[in-house]
């Protein structure tokens, strides 16, 4: 079998990966919060754990591993407008309504960078409260800690919390490499050094609502706190509900190891009585674009539905096979400048690489393979694709969820515009449907079209592209 390493945070190493499992590998990673649609920097992780579910799949086999992505829709912005928006809907339904149609722009976009679905893709709202088929839930993990000691409930400022207490856990710390220095941990984590905690860097499992808010119906030591659940404790609840208390791979982005993944491990560990929450921590770098921390005060917030879809950057769209390959052309745990010049390198690249996937087979996608074991090292594998051809270049690409139709075009360009004009002739006579079947027919044989107004006449100008 591969041997596979990995950097793990949490040992500052790379080391040989061992599930616990080899019939059931499980990985975890932190999702998107639906309140908006994804940027460009949300596209990184999601971009850099496919390729590891698609490597462990390979190593393992496609039904042993069970790969978990939550949905984040547990959000004061998004509570409070379910509450504006459908007031006479349960909460739970309500927020349905209003994340429906970001959720599903998320997946969509995904899909289009070439990720795979994960196996189980939770929300974090079904699992606020007791469950019926007895998966774990945020509540009973707040009382089981309340339990043990390692929470309190205290009266803050806003009304009622429950709040971790880090002086509880010795080991605090470890994956941020802050043990004993609690003091420190409350720099650049945006915690309040209220009277009512015990202690500067405790933290909310639960917070109280107003009365006009809304909230979920918490029960904690027997008294019932009408509220929502802190930030960290989702995953928590979301990823022993699937994965078990210990499983093998937590991943996200650099920028969640303090305050959420440290959290995420003190509130498991001490619920359950582990010393590990997941044995392997993997965290990808951060990304800029054009040189800069991407903000919308600057201009440079590009989504991914912007860079698919319109002409925002560098005044153009770009295919999602392009904007994976130079995600990918950056080892995962380094910073990545994310430009333009970057994305056309990507494409030159995406280009030579098509046309070698139509020539004769040359090489083996083997030291492709070892090169992604290699704590997954897409940078250097990029080299080496350009040393296959034929099949061992499209196996290679598929393990980085990079694939070509190998189709050829069933028209010619000639026929093409006899089409197009068919299609301009039916418009004319207000044909429309007839217009929409030649568009459909050729859209399924990978012609897209694209309709535009000429300038000067206002007449209809169609175009077209073959579509991957």
């Amino acid at each position: 079998m591969i041997e596979l390493k990995l950097y793990n945070t949490l040992t500052r190493h790379k080391e040989f990966f061992r599930p616990e499992d080899d019939k059931n590998v499980r990985m975890y990673v932190c999702g998107p919060t639906v309140y908006d649609f994804a940027h460009i920097g949300n596209a990184r992780p999601v971009i850099v754990f496919d390729v590891l579910f698609r490597l462990l799949r390979h190593i393992y086999g496609e039904d042993h591993v069970t790969y978990v992505r939550n949905i984040t829709d547990v959000d004061d912005k998004i509570n409070a407008r379910a509450l504006r928006d459908f007031p006479d809907l349960p909460l739970n339904e309500a927020i349905r309504n209003v994340t429906g149609k970001t959720a599903n722009q998320f997946h969509a976009d995904v899909k289009a960078l070439g990720c795979l679905e994960p196996t189980y893709e939770p929300r974090a709202t079904e699992f606020v409260l007791p469950r019926e088929d007895g998966k774990s839930d945020m509540q009973s993990l707040i009382q089981t800690l309340l339990d043990k000691d390692h929470a309190y409930v205290a009266e803050g400022a806003q009304g009622k919390e429950v709040l971790f207490r880090v002086g509880s856990m010795e080991k605090y710390g470890a994956l941020s490499n802050r043990i004993g220095k609690l003091n420190e941990q409350v720099e650049g984590a945006r915690v309040a050094v209220e009277s009512h905690k015990e202690n500067a860097g405790d933290f909310v499992l639960w917070k109280e609502s107003n009365a006009d808010e809304p909230g979920w119906a918490g029960v904690f030591n027997g008294e019932t706190i009408h509220g929502r659940p802190g930030w960290h404790i989702e995953c928590s609840a979301m990823s022993a509900a699937y994965l078990g208390e210990t499983f093998d791979i937590h991943g996200g982005g650099l920028d969640l190891i303090f305050p959420h993944h440290e959290n995420e491990i003190a509130q498991s560990c001490c619920a359950h009585g582990s010393d590990k929450m997941a044995n392997v921590w993997m965290h990808n770098g951060y990304l800029q674009v054009e040189g800069k921390k991407m903000s919308k005060s600057d201009g440079n917030f590009v989504t991914i539905h912007d860079l698919l879809h319109t002409e925002k950057f560098g005044g153009r769209k770009w295919p999602g096979e392009v904007l994976r390959l130079a995600m990918l052309m950056t080892h995962y745990r380094e910073p990545i400048d994310f430009s333009v010049k970057r994305l056309e390198e990507a494409e030159n690249v995406i280009a030579k690489l098509e046309r070698r996937t139509k020539q004769d087979n040359v090489g083996d996608a083997s030291k492709v393979i070892a090169s992604l074991a290699d704590d997954l090292n897409s940078s250097d594998v990029v080299g080496l694709l350009g040393q296959l051809s034929g099949a061992s270049l499209t196996a290679a690409l598929k393990i980085l969820g990079i694939e070509f139709s190998q189709a050829e075009l069933a028209l010619d360009e000639s026929s093409i515009n006899d089409a197009i004009n068919a299609r301009l002739a039916f418009f004319a006579d207000k044909n429309f449907a007839e217009a929409d079947r030649i568009r459909d027919e050729l859209l399924a044989q990978g012609i897209q079209l694209k309709d535009s107004k000429d300038s000067e006449t206002g007449e209809r100008v169609t175009t077209w592209e073959v579509k991957r």
